[in-house]
């Protein structure tokens, strides 16, 4: 039982003496090699520590830039600020490495083995810092040109903070353990269940998250824009973790999770380049030909007159006590009070024109009959007037039957 179980160790034990032994080996092969090669070691530190100086260097210009700057952060003072987060340590393992990559005094195996070793701990570990600072950089660049900022933002840039610094580190590590051999596959598998878990269990959260950083990066609006969307209308007051602030044209607050809106087909009324204006304007059904012909024309001038630019005007349909005709106009304007003051300007300007040249708009007329005792029926208007249409008419029957007349009694030759 007992030698079944020393077969299936995993891992021989580790003694003392074993590391004690390895560390004096590490110890006189460094000894040695600097008795023999101590020139080349000396120049080999020159060119570390000059190495070392220039990285220095570049940092602290990386630093003087990032201090110089006050306004929105672009890319270039987001690569400055990764920069900014370079560490000595990556510095003083870039220069050795580099240098014992030369071969220049003659390193032996077992110290160029301990700094490859250091240097794959440092590097990944400084990647991952550099990749951290960069994303964050540009995430906070893109919610500040966009001007989306708040306490919900800035809330939400801490959990994106903490999950962006997971993440890459996680990263590293693996990574890391990967070069130095170790088998990785089950702690991946590991890793990728409890994602999974975390993330059906707060699939919620995390969906409204990322629609918020979908609104960040996309930009379908932002802070201050008009917007619609179903039947509401209105102002965005602020973009949240987790819901999007409405302010209503009439004065309520609403309130509704990122990933519903973002769901609906959003109009973004402050990002149109003009509004359209349309007027639907119904003549009398005895205007004269000529006038129906020209009657576009006329609309163009008043609308132009009103420095609004003219579209479309014409005939669309005969109503029932009318001929109508469309005018379309723009306001080249995206505010709706720009707006409004063009189409009453555009209205009161078309009401003018036609009292001025005599064209009257129609308005539904109706005329009702009321029946009489003896089953005639009573006309809607006074007794003169019947009489004075009455008379008319007879007279102009009298006038063609006389007419008439005289053409039958005249000879055929």
């Amino acid at each position: 039982m007992t030698t079944a179980n020393k077969s299936t160790a995993i891992l021989p034990p580790i003694k003392v003496q074993d590391v004690d032994q390895q560390l004096r080996g590490l110890f006189g092969t460094t000894i040695q090699w600097f008795t023999t090669h101590w020139l080349q070691i000396l120049i080999a530190f020159g060119v570390a520590s000059l190495l070392v100086i220039a990285f220095h260097f570049v940092r602290r210009l990386a630093r003087n830039f990032c201090a110089k700057r006050s306004g929105p952060s672009n890319w270039l003072a987001v690569i400055a600020r990764a920069v900014e987060k370079t560490g000595n340590l990556f510095m003083v393992m870039a220069a050795a490495k580099l240098v014992t990559a030369a071969n220049f005094a003659g390193t032996p195996a077992e110290v160029a083995a301990t700094i490859t070793f250091l240097w794959t701990l440092v590097a990944w570990f400084q990647v991952a810092i550099w990749a951290r600072e960069l994303i964050l950089g540009g995430i906070e660049s893109r919610t500040h040109s966009a001007h989306y900022s708040g306490e919900a933002i800035s809330s939400a840039m801490g959990i994106i903070r903490l999950l962006v610094s997971f993440a890459v580190f996680a990263i590293a590590f693996i990574v890391v353990l990967d070069n130095l051999g170790v088998n990785v596959t089950g702690l991946v598998a590991g890793l990728g269940v409890g994602g999974i878990a975390i993330g059906l269990a707060a699939q919620g959260i995390f969906a409204d998250l990322f629609a918020a950083l979908a609104i960040i990066f996309d930009r379908p609006f932002r802070r201050g824009d008009t917007i619609a969307y179903d039947k509401t209308t209105g102002e965005v007051e602020s973009i949240g973790l987790k819901s999007t602030r409405i302010r209503a044209a009439t004065g309520e607050e609403r309130i509704i999770a990122n990933k519903q809106l973002l769901e609906k087909e959003i109009q973004n009324i402050t990002q149109r380049n003009y509004r359209r204006c349309m007027f639907t304007l119904g003549l009398v059904q005895w205007t004269p030909v000529e006038t129906l012909k020209r009657f576009p024309a006329l609309l163009k001038e008043v609308v132009e007159s009103c420095d609004q630019k003219f579209v479309r005007a014409g005939f669309i349909n005969f109503g029932a006590s009318s001929y109508d005709f469309d005018l379309e106009f723009d306001s080249e304007h995206a505010g709706f009070k720009e707006f409004f003051d063009a189409r009453h300007a555009v209205g009161v300007a078309i009401i003018e024109r036609l009292n001025a040249e005599g064209i009257e708009l129609a308005y539904p007329t109706q005329t009702a009959f009321t029946a009489a005792p003896e089953g005639g029926l009573i006309l809607p208007y006074h007794e003169a007037e019947v009489r004075a249409v009455t008379t008319s008419v007879d007279t102009t029957r009298l006038t063609a039957d006389q007419a008439s007349l005289g053409k039958a009694s005249e000879p055929e030759g």
